[in-house]
């Protein structure tokens, strides 16, 4: 499970800022259609809400770090 953590903030790091921006804006898009799903029709497996959120706050740290420069 950490290595396929790792795998994944390796990717996000490799990404550029534009693309960055991008992916986190369609996680989060992609994370409100699923909330929003499972309000009206609960969804089979109501722990993918809680991955995609942690994707979205690794791609979150991912751009504070490059903001700060670390």
């Amino acid at each position: 499970m950490a290595n396929a953590n790792k795998a994944k903030a390796d990717e996000y790091r490799s990404l550029d800022n534009e693309a960055l921006n991008e992916k986190i804006a369609d996680e989060e898009m992609r994370l409100k259609k699923i909330k929003f799903s499972h309000a009206v029709n609960p969804i089979e497996n109501p722990l993918a809400i809680k991955g995609m959120r942690r994707q979205v706050a690794r791609l979150k740290t991912e751009q504070r770090k490059r903001a700060l420069g670390l």
